[in-house]
């Protein structure tokens, strides 16, 4: 890891947020989420790390520089992924707030402001606007909706349940919340991303913390903009990904004194993500070895492997309803509200 670009020094007592940006070949998007993250006065620090990108994007984030010092660069000599990524940012800042920010995405103006406002809180988070990619380009933001300014708490089981699909609604967990974290609490209670996660670092991260007794506050202000891409359908988690997530809920449930709902929906989010990887699984097995090898190593587990049977069904009407790819829809949608 190097240091591209040198922060100016600050107290370390001064309030202000660090914004935290974990890039792999970001170059096309990297130069808006840094610009748009330097455009707040209460940001002291940008942190991009450049997890070991083979296009441009340690250069189009300098290019994104106002010349205030407040922005750092690493980069990574290896992929590790994107909890590394930030874990790196959180040791080489010290800002007393943190707040991530993807590399595709960007903040609304005035969104701290917002946030630093309202009180009592270890972690904050506000509504979240989904922009179509193919409208990023033409993007204002006077096209975003007023929301309320209220801020209420949210435990941990109602995180959790916000995070379990339900049929026929579309995609929206609060696992996509950008909070801003006090950074004291994180120390506090040693708490950092798991780096053997590549997916679901930050709903691991917002459990643990709320298992801690973090007083998690929500807002339905729109500060934060995400830009969706179309996807495949025959695009899918790495089976290793899926079962370090597996894993990971695992450790979550060994969590001293977790309540029995908290600890019941934790199963059942669980239970979500072990039917995903079993999924995943099977495709891989049948890839590798036929169909027959696959059912055949699912045969001693009869509801399992009618799940898996569902699924590819699911997914193969689906594909012959919608095609390979899938656009998102041209309206703005939001996280809620």
């Amino acid at each position: 890891m190097y240091i591209l670009r040198r922060m100016a020094d600050f107290r370390p007592s001064q309030p202000g947020v660090c914004v935290v940006i974990a890039a792999y070949n970001g170059e096309r998007t990297i130069g808006r989420a840094v610009a748009s993250a330097l455009r707040e006065a209460e940001v002291r620090e940008v942190v991009v790390v450049d997890d070991a990108s083979t296009d441009a994007t340690a250069a189009r984030a300098v290019r994104a520089d106002d010349g205030s010092g407040r922005l750092a660069i690493l980069r990574h000599d290896r992929n590790r992924g994107p909890s590394a990524a930030r874990n790196a940012a959180l040791r080489a800042s010290s800002a007393e707030l943190i707040a991530v920010l993807d590399a595709d995405d960007f903040i609304v103006p005035g969104r701290f402001a917002r946030l630093l406002a309202m009180s009592d809180w270890d972690m904050i988070a506000d509504n979240i606007a989904f922009l179509p990619e193919r409208r990023a380009a033409e993007f204002a933001f006077a096209e975003l909706r007023d929301f309320p300014a209220n801020a209420r708490l949210m435990a941990l089981d109602a995180f959790v349940a916000g995070n379990i699909p339900q049929p026929g609604v579309r995609r929206g967990e609060l696992g996509f919340l950008k909070p801003v974290m006090r950074r004291a609490f994180l120390e506090r209670n040693r708490l950092t991303y798991d780096e053997g996660l590549r997916l679901g670092e930050d709903f691991i991260l917002y459990c643990q913390a709320l298992a801690a007794g973090a007083r998690f506050r929500l807002t339905d202000q729109c500060g934060y903009v995400a830009v969706e891409r179309a996807h495949s359908l025959s695009g899918r988690h790495r089976t290793a990904d899926l079962a370090a997530l597996a894993k990971a809920h695992e450790r979550l449930l060994d969590l001293p004194g977790l309540p029995a709902a908290d600890r019941a929906l934790v199963e059942r989010h669980l239970d979500h993500v072990r039917r995903k990887l079993h999924h995943r699984d099977f495709l891989d097995r049948k890839h590798n070895g036929g169909l027959s090898r696959a059912v055949g190593d699912y045969l001693a587990r009869p509801a399992t492997l009618w799940r898996i049977a569902q699924d590819v069904v699911r997914d193969k009407l689906r594909g012959r309803n919608v095609g390979t790819v899938r656009e998102p829809e041209a309206a703005l949608r939001y996280l809620f509200g």
